[in-house]
This record gives structure tokens, C-alpha cells and sequence, in this order.
């Protein structure tokens, strides 16, 4: 395993991410394709064993569940001290009114809930899982400082939102003297590109960690374009959303992968993740296994280096795609 640090900070992480977002309960998730308990815990111990220790999770996700599971295996095969647990907030918990958003009310309340689900005293990572338009950031970036100040999260950290806000939200920690944010979580991979136009380049000038998640496309960058569906292709329709619209271009993107994983003799994981693993300033693609084998293929791109023609190759066909993952 490799390991960096995570943005300007001196936390060290390993440089793939494994994402908890597939562990839960399939009754209080929309996702039908999530692993139970018992079939989660041997892919949290298998990455432990190849030396991930940084996983990613949220409050969101099956509605608590994923904490739960996620906090109970960590202290069963790990020492808390070597591990980087982040974990996010926004979403939904609760129907009426304080249920969902990033009101101090709700950051100060769902801290703790989280905190209670994972089963320790601090996170190392707390994301804002999108931006609050009802929210005004003073009062979302004031909270989030007292959280860190409380010794409930070492770091805080933001995902999917348009740069101007994120620049936004890191002028009004600076101006004020608060905890400014150390990551970005963004959606970014081979066919969906849209963040090196304003996003990485902030992140690079404001030396912010960037953490894509959704780095295989869904799986699509895996497999052969008319391959047999999965169950998570055929139910997942934000995935559907994602990529679906600009198929030819798609296909294009994902054939020059396979070609070029034939020519390296690897797995096309490998090469979608090595593209991504050269991209300046990532730190750690979230990688949302619900197999050993997702993980065993994940660490194994850590060993392949692409060529600057090569990564050149890979990006030659992609055109502009429309905005997904946040509003």
C-alpha cells in the first residue's frame, strides 16, 4: 500500500479510499444492491489486511446503518489510532422540519448521532455531503469549527458543489479565523471530467486533498460496454443519470481503456484508476467494493504508471457532459 498526506494537512492516508456507501440494510436504503452485515465485514477486514486505513462513509447512507456496521468491524479488527474514518452529513434523517441540511442545529445534532453509530469518540474526516442553499455558509462553517474545537472531528471536509461556493465557504473560514476545509469529495473519472475545469485547479492553488468518488463509473469503465447488466446497472438510477446520455462518446472512452489494459496485460481497473491516481491533487479514489476481488483490483493499479501519451490517449475522445451530482 501507498500512503500520502491528505491535502496540506500531516494526516497520512492510504491512496485508496474504501467507500461504505454498499454496507447497510437494502429496507432503508434506496440502493436494493447493499451488502448486510455479515457480508460486509469480511471486505472491511480483507482491506484492513492489503493496509487501507482510510474509509469513507455517512449518515445517509440505509439511514444510519452503514456507521453502524463500518464502527462495530473497525473496533472488532482494528486500533482506532490507525485509522482515518470520515463520515457526512446533509441528507435526510428524520421527516419535519431540522431533519436534513447543515443548520448548526442539525451539524451539532447529527455529529453526535454519527458519532454514537461509529462507535468512537472523534472522526477524523467530517464532509458536508452537498451545499445548504437555505443555510447561510457563515453559519455552516461557525458549527463545523466548534465541532472540531469540541475534539469531535480532527478534520472537516466538503463534496459536490460548484467551485464558487467551495471557494466561498474557504474565504469565510479564512476570514473569520475558523477550521478550514482540507478535501474534496467530487464525482470524477474518465467519462465524467467536468471538475478540471474550475474544481481541481482550486483545489490545487488551495492545497485541498481531492477524494473522487464514483471513480469507475458505476462499474462502467470495468467491463465491456455491452456487457450483461448487474443488479446495481439495472437499479441504480442515478448511476442511469450519470453517464447514460452521451453514449457513443461513452463507449469510445471505455473501449480505449480496454485496449490499453491489453496492452499492459491488467485488469481495465487498473488503468481507469492509474488515470486517476496521476490526476494532481488527488489523494484517494473512494472505492465502493462490495466484493474482495473490488479490493484486491483496486490496490493492484498502485503499481501501474501511464505514460503521458497514454493518459493522453484515454482522453482524447471525452466531450463536455452535463452537471451531475449536485445542483
Amino acid at each position: 500500500m501507498e500512503y500520502t498526506k491528505l491535502g496540506n494537512t500531516g494526516m497520512d492516508v492510504s491512496r485508496i479510499c474504501l467507500g461504505c456507501m454498499g454496507f447497510g440494510d437494502a429496507e432503508r436504503w434506496i440502493h436494493k444492491w447493499v451488502l448486510n452485515e455479515e457480508n460486509s465485514r469480511p471486505i472491511i477486514k480483507h482491506a484492513l489486511e492489503l493496509g487501507i486505513n482510510f474509509f469513507d462513509t455517512a449518515n445517509v447512507y440505509s439511514l444510519g446503518r452503514s456507521e453502524e456496521i463500518l464502527g462495530r468491524a473497525l473496533k472488532d479488527f482494528a486500533k482506532r489510532d490507525e485509522v482515518v474514518i470520515a463520515t457526512k452529513l446533509h441528507g435526510r434523517m428524520h421527516e419535519g422540519p431540522n431533519g436534513a441540511g447543515l443548520s448548526r442545529k442539525a451539524i451539532l445534532s447529527e455529529i453526535d448521532h454519527s458519532l454514537q453509530r461509529l462507535g468512537t469518540d472523534y472522526v477524523d474526516l467530517y464532509i458536508i455531503h452537498r451545499w445548504d442553499y437555505d443555510t447561510p455558509i457563515e453559519e455552516t462553517m461557525a458549527a463545523l469549527h466548534d465541532v472540531v474545537k469540541a475534539g469531535k472531528a480532527r478534520y472537516i471536509g466538503a463534496s459536490a458543489m460548484w467551485a464558487w461556493q467551495f471557494g466561498k465557504a474557504l474565504h469565510v473560514a479564512e476570514q473569520h479565523g475558523w477550521t478550514r476545509f482540507v478535501s474534496m469529495q467530487d464525482h470524477l473519472n474518465l467519462l465524467y471530467r467536468e471538475e478540471e475545469r474550475e474544481m481541481l485547479p482550486l483545489c490545487r492553488a488551495e492545497g485541498i486533498g481531492v477524494t473522487p468518488y464514483s471513480p469507475l463509473a458505476s462499474g462502467r469503465l470495468t467491463r465491456d460496454w455491452s456487457s450483461e447488466s448487474t443488479l446495481r446497472s439495472e437499479t441504480d438510477q442515478i448511476a442511469k443519470r450519470k453517464y447514460d446520455a452521451t453514449a457513443d462518446t461513452d463507449r469510445q472512452v471505455v473501449e480505449r481503456v480496454a485496449e490499453l489494459a491489453d496492452q499492459h496485460g491488467v485488469p481495465r481497473v487498473h488503468i481507469a484508476l492509474a488515470w486517476l491516481l496521476q490526476k494532481q491533487p488527488v489523494t484517494a479514489p473512494i472505492i465502493g467494493a462490495t466484493k474482495i476481488s473490488h479490493l484486491d483490483d483496486a490496490v493492484g493499479a498502485l503499481s501501474v504508471k501511464l505514460t503521458a501519451d497514454e493518459v493522453a490517449s484515454l482522453e482524447a475522445p471525452y466531450v463536455p457532459h452535463a452537471i451531475v451530482g449536485h445542483q
